[in-house]
């Protein structure tokens, strides 16, 4: 299967076909629109099992996993993360407001979260909450490579998924407690897992970001 790539400084022939890892990291996307099919929580288990082997800053492994795969009450949970994330906004002041709007108009696809059953995890089956402890300040970076391990762990085994940032709104929800998540703990981010039912657009990448010093 050829992988599109967008325009990127790889040339021809350069042996990505040939290169599962290659090939997986360039074929994945980010999918908002999944089939009604659940995950069996064997690849759930394999993906998250991806995760687990990320590197962390002196091996603290902070991550800690809660999964959702009842529809109905993934659904709950997108609707209160939706007015949620408004009021999450809101506090950001007027600044990251107007940054915010502007992001919204100039992708229309930001905006999916106000409309339809699903506001915000898009119909994926399986909704994975990922948590640290409040006082770790590598949490974040860490978690940001667990979640790619993950990703890329399902585009392997023909899922798909996408990050959803605003999936730490959970913790100003109603149903927050739902989820059994600890006191010392703080949501960093979601990832949404399926069976995607829409092909990725493939965005151009910026190719004047690398810098060699000599």
């Amino acid at each position: 299967m050829d992988v599109e790539i967008g325009k990127t400084n790889l040339e021809p022939g350069c042996g990505i076909q040939n290169n599962e890892t290659l090939r997986v990291i360039y074929s994945r996307r980010a999918i908002r629109k999944y089939k009604d099919i659940p995950v069996e929580k064997k690849w759930i288990e394999k993906i998250i099992d991806a995760g687990r082997m990320a590197p962390s800053a002196m091996n603290a492994q902070p991550w800690k996993f809660y999964v959702l795969s009842n529809v109905e009450l993934i659904r709950q949970f997108s609707r209160q993360i939706g007015r949620a994330t408004v009021k999450g906004v809101a506090k950001m002041g007027v600044k990251q407001v107007a940054k915010t709007i502007a992001s919204a108009i100039l992708h229309p696809e930001n905006l999916l979260f106000f409309k339809g059953n699903d506001f915000v995890f898009h119909g994926a089956p399986v909704v994975i909450f990922i948590t640290s402890r409040k006082d770790n300040v590598w949490a974040g970076l860490d978690i940001g490579a667990c979640a790619q391990n993950m990703m890329l762990a399902a585009k392997s085994i023909g899922l798909d998924s996408c990050p959803v940032g605003i999936g730490k709104f959970v913790m100003d929800t109603e149903i927050y407690s739902k989820l059994n998540v600890k006191d010392n703990e703080e949501v960093k981010l979601a990832v949404i897992l399926g069976y995607g039912d829409e092909v990725g657009e493939v965005h151009e990448r910026k190719l004047n970001n690398l810098f060699y010093i000599n």
